[in-house]
């Protein structure tokens, strides 16, 4: 009788190659973590011995599902721009969870409600989260770090080192499109922003008044407004500005569909856009190509955002290394200034 012990899981394979049990299931799962020649070894004795993964089973042994949560906020019947720059960075993140072998949850919460958390990784129907929501997003983080869940933010401040997180260069998107409106002349530049209390809005606005300052221009409070992402509060915006600064002739606005909004009312008041008045929006989603005036606006690269949420989650799930990268921003000029 042999005495040689049957390879049968990948205990048993980790032993005969001297390796841990991870380092094992992510050399057969192709994981860019695992050296070349290391992984070589591991599938060649695997396949001396006739092992396979065996999917259901793996899962269950690593206490893994291999699917990961996209947390967002619940729909309503206002269409935002927040739905819209959802819709386009899911291209991004599913493309890339699929390359790994992870499926994709949608969760859809309630701002006020943190205790979804807990439920979801508790019944073990998700391994992470990515979380894309946009109200109450502290809220939400604290509660994912309270229960120690893998999790992923967008658009917070990347200088931190309790969580992973992927950031648009907000400050030098608001910078470059308050820049160039200056170069073109432009005299009475008005902010109209996302929420206030938002990180990536105070960083559009700080680039904003930085390059105003650089210019020897003054901050007029006249010429800044927030609103909510909403497409009416683009139309309200400009509404409020133009009462408050009737001569403004150029606008910065933090989103594209706020900014598409901004033109209809502009044109409803018998202004011009953009002899008138420049419009520049942000983010570059599909539709500022196709509207009319085509928008000049800041494109984030929203395919490589989602990349690096899936990817890095991904990581931080196999490691543990916290990530904490910000994405470039450039300035697309098109019609509307």
């Amino acid at each position: 009788m042999s005495s040689k012990k049957p390879v049968q899981t990948i205990a048993d394979v980790a032993r005969l190659a001297n390796v841990s049990k991870s380092t094992v299931s992510r050399a057969l799962n192709d994981s860019p973590l695992i050296g070349d020649e290391t992984k070589e070894r591991i599938r060649a004795i695997a396949a001396m011995h006739n092992f396979q993964l065996n999917a259901p089973a793996r899962r269950l042994s690593l206490k893994q599902s291999r699917t990961i949560g996209y947390v967002t906020h619940c729909y309503h019947k206002e269409f935002s721009v927040a739905d819209l720059f959802g819709l386009e960075i899911n291209g991004g993140i599913t493309r890339t969870l699929s390359a790994n072998g992870y499926d994709m949850l949608e969760i859809h919460v309630d701002p006020r409600d943190t205790d979804w958390a807990r439920q979801y990784l508790d019944s073990g129907r998700v391994d992470g989260f990515i979380l894309m929501t946009f109200a109450r997003k502290q809220a939400h983080i604290q509660a994912l770090l309270d229960i120690g869940a893998p999790f992923i933010v967008w658009g917070v401040s990347p200088e931190n080192n309790r969580y992973s997180t992927v950031s648009g260069d907000n400050f030098n998107g608001g910078r470059l499109a308050t820049e160039y409106l200056i170069r073109s002349g432009r005299q009475r530049i008005a902010f109209m922003g996302g929420p206030a209390n938002q990180y990536e809005v105070q960083q559009r606005y700080s680039g904003y008044e930085e390059a105003l300052r650089a210019a020897g221009r003054p901050i007029d409070q006249a010429l800044i407004t927030y609103g909510d992402y909403s497409l009416p509060s683009g139309g309200t915006g400009i509404q409020k500005l133009l009462e408050q600064a009737p001569n403004l002739d150029a606008a910065f606005v933090n989103s594209d569909l706020m900014a598409i909004t901004a033109i209809n009312a502009l044109r409803e008041s018998g202004r011009r856009v953009p002899d008138d008045v420049a419009v520049v929006g942000y983010d570059d989603l599909s539709i500022a190509e196709i509207y009319y005036p085509p928008l000049t606006t800041i494109r984030q690269n929203v395919p490589l955002a989602g990349k690096l949420l899936a990817q890095n989650l991904i990581q931080n799930l196999q490691t543990g290394v916290v990530t904490n990268v910000t994405v470039p921003v450039e300035l697309v000029v098109r019609k509307s200034a």
